[in-house]
């Protein structure tokens, strides 16, 4: 997997000239299935591009399973994207900054990741009392 410090690959859809927090999924991952909803919560003030690893029709049943609004793309056949990312597991976070150098990298569910990227954007992830993991792997 690719960390912090590499170079982001280009991919058609690539969001240029700001930072974009990257999310690959599985819509049968469970993880996935428990931390997207946490993403949303912070799609108004954290730019975000889902990543897909399933079809079109799939993934448009996942999205609307659990209200997602940001965008999400396609992963072509053979997972490309993907590969290009050195991923091993799903979810897979990628904090892509202006110049294209990643800022943060993450696999699994992590609180700790979530609250990182909530503080740098302004946004809140968890409510006050929720009981949210530390970590749950892809």
């Amino acid at each position: 997997m690719l960390k912090a410090g590499d170079t982001a690959p280009e991919f058609p859809g690539f969001p240029e000239n700001r930072p974009v927090l990257l999310a690959f999924f599985k819509i049968s991952c469970p993880t996935c299935q428990f931390t997207f909803p946490y993403l949303q919560r912070m799609a108004d003030k954290v730019p975000i591009v889902g990543i897909s690893q399933d079809d079109s029709e799939s993934t448009d049943g996942f999205r609307q399973a659990f209200g997602l609004t940001f965008p999400i793309l396609l992963d072509p056949p053979r997972y490309l994207v993907s590969n290009s990312y050195a991923l091993s597991h799903v979810p897979s976070l990628f904090l892509v900054e202006p110049d294209r150098r990643i800022s943060l990298a993450a696999d699994g569910f992590s609180r700790r990741v979530l609250e990182e990227i909530g503080q740098r954007f302004g946004a809140v992830p968890f409510k006050g009392g929720e009981r949210v993991p530390e970590f749950k792997p892809g």
